[in-house]
């Protein structure tokens, strides 16, 4: 089988694809993803959870893993139902939020049986590996 991986930058989408990046509850899309979400996905100013635009918000600066868990929940649940949807799923929490690779990519284990959920390559290797 041939993976495909969320490419590192991402500076536009086909139609049916959203752009998965990680938040803050608050919204303020300042930096990192957040802000190329604001910028060219139509994330919104002040909504720092779920779809808006081309693009859905996972928050993570509010804790540690645990309290992100219940959003990738979320999220994965959504990208069931909407399975004529491609989501692209950025290094979130990885960047500004300060959490590795292997603390992040766990959550998305149910993530890489959907054939529309676009991982990036670090998590994707994590996952494989722990699965061996």
């Amino acid at each position: 089988m041939s993976l495909r991986y969320t490419p590192e930058n991402i500076t536009k989408l086909g139609e049916d694809e959203i752009f998965v990046f990680g938040s803050n509850l608050a919204g303020q899309h300042g930096g990192g993803a957040a802000r190329v979400a604001y910028e060219k996905f139509g994330a919104v100013w002040g909504q720092g959870v779920g779809l808006q635009g081309q693009s859905y918000a996972i928050p993570t600066m509010q804790g540690g893993v645990e309290t992100i868990k219940p959003y990738v929940d979320d999220f994965i649940a959504l990208a069931r139902e909407w399975d004529q949807t491609t989501f692209l799923v950025t290094r979130i929490g990885c960047g500004i939020a300060g959490f590795t690779d292997e603390e992040i990519a766990p959550l998305f284990a149910e993530a890489m049986n959907l054939y529309n959920v676009v991982l990036p390559k670090s998590f994707v290797d994590i996952l494989e590996k722990r699965a061996k």
